[in-house]
């Protein structure tokens, strides 16, 4: 839980860091920028700021932006219930700052992040990706991941297939995919 003024200063915050990265942004989207803060009440260390800038019912284009050092926990696009969808699959491509993302795969001998000491225990995947500007990776769906920004926070592009986060899983058992705002 969060409070409203944590919420709009946070969006604020999302907003400008955005266009100090040059992306230019329409003021009407504004009113699109989510804050994730997960359920935990953490949000300057777990959570997440997201720009819809277009969803359907086939693609979804978000940017997720980190504040430095943020963290956004383990977790993956399952498919539906009915196997009619195989789940999201997502593209992640970097604009500004350092957001490192970890996959399955060869775990990195030394990584650049780590999670809060806390939320660690639900961090299986440690390959390492650093999605700099302009660096591009495909996560099919289904694959668990997780990613942090650098020290300077950063801006990342999603490109995916249709838009499925309240379906989304996470690893750690506190994590819920609804940020409520007190007050």
């Amino acid at each position: 839980m969060i409070t409203r003024k944590e919420w709009e200063s946070t969006r604020k915050w999302a907003w400008n860091f955005v266009k100090e990265s040059g992306l230019h942004l329409d003021r009407a989207e504004f009113k699109n920028i989510e804050v994730a803060d997960l359920g935990l009440g953490e949000l300057k260390t777990t959570g997440l700021q997201i720009l819809t800038l277009y969803s359907s019912s086939l693609i979804g284009i978000k940017l997720l932006i980190s504040r430095p050092f943020q963290f956004f926990p383990q977790h993956r696009h399952p498919p539906s219930k009915d196997g009619s969808y195989p789940g999201k699959t997502e593209i992640f491509r970097g604009q500004t700052g350092t957001m490192y993302l970890y996959v399955p795969g060869e775990p990195a001998e030394n990584p650049q992040v780590f999670p809060p000491n806390h939320r660690k225990q639900y961090c299986s995947v440690w390959h390492e990706i650093a999605l700099t500007p302009g660096v591009q990776y495909v996560s099919p769906p289904n694959t668990w991941h997780w990613f942090m920004a650098g020290n300077k926070g950063a801006v990342v592009f999603s490109f995916s297939t249709k838009v499925t986060d309240s379906e989304d899983q996470f690893l750690d058992p506190q994590v819920k995919r609804k940020t409520i705002i007190d007050g």
